[in-house]
């Protein structure tokens, strides 16, 4: 997605949302300033490959997980042939089932311990900086390692822009900038309820969104929609849930013959 046109896209939801720019602005004014000092990553600094799994935390997160092991038990995959990339707390589900991502993408919403303990075992992390994650930006950065830095506003040195709203949809972009060609979408179910992973503050494995939540699944949706035919990537889903137009949803035991 080109700037001029992720701005106008922006600017849309910047109305629905009632977000500030100015404050967009300054958050990504302070993160790149974090990384011009500790020396932040460059798009040339993560090396990926042709095919990625990008992992959300909806609600068939831990099913498409094992669903994934189970076909690479089998022969049919073989998982270190993709790219593995968490949108920010799908990283706790992935560890828990013994799997580090390779990304991870994150407004730092997630379990932080979770992005720490991904980074002690080589996890590149994508931080976006947004109006009211300033404090976070500041607590957490300067102890981080690999990072490369994004923005929803006008990028600026060390700090990207290609698109993308929330963590999930925004991990598309940022693989397709990055070159991967075939998208795998797991626990990506853009629907009515969230997990646990995504919310962490939840007591519950899986509950209905609020408003604002649903609307934010909302517009990711679209989003992948406008990536899958404008962006030169292959998208599959294995997750269920919402049909994506122009992705053709598969189960997990399809994912050789649909890539063959």
């Amino acid at each position: 997605m080109n700037l001029s046109h992720w701005m106008s896209c922006y600017q849309k939801i910047l109305e629905c949302f009632g977000y500030s720019q100015k404050q967009d602005e300054k958050s990504a004014q302070l993160l790149n300033q974090l990384l011009t000092l500790q020396g932040g990553l460059s798009p040339d600094d993560i090396p990926v490959k042709e095919k990625a799994i990008i992992f959300g935390a909806g609600p068939s997160l831990k099913w498409n997980i094992h669903q994934l092991q189970e076909q690479d038990k089998l022969h049919q995959i073989k998982l270190d042939e993709f790219t593995i990339i968490a949108a920010d707390g799908a990283t706790t589900a992935l560890l828990e089932e013994g799997m580090v991502p390779e990304v991870v993408v994150t407004d730092l919403d997630g379990e932080l311990e979770n992005l720490y303990q991904a980074q002690r075992q080589g996890t590149v992390l994508v931080v976006h900086a947004h109006g009211d994650n300033q404090e976070k930006l500041k607590k957490h950065v300067p102890h981080m390692d690999r990072v490369l830095g994004t923005t929803q506003s006008w990028p600026r040195g060390m700090v990207y822009n290609w698109g993308g709203f929330t963590d999930g949809d925004r991990a598309v972009f940022i693989a397709a900038k990055l070159g991967v060609k075939i998208i795998i979408l797991a626990g990506m179910d853009f629907g009515t309820h969230t997990t646990r992973y995504s919310r962490p503050e939840l007591s519950f494995e899986v509950a209905e969104a609020d408003e604002i939540k649903q609307l934010k699944l909302h517009y990711a949706k679209k989003l992948v929609e406008w990536a899958a035919k404008h962006e030169n990537v292959l998208i599959l889903n294995i997750s269920g849930g919402e049909t994506i137009k122009g992705v053709e949803n598969i189960p997990a035991s399809r994912i050789k013959e649909c890539l063959s």
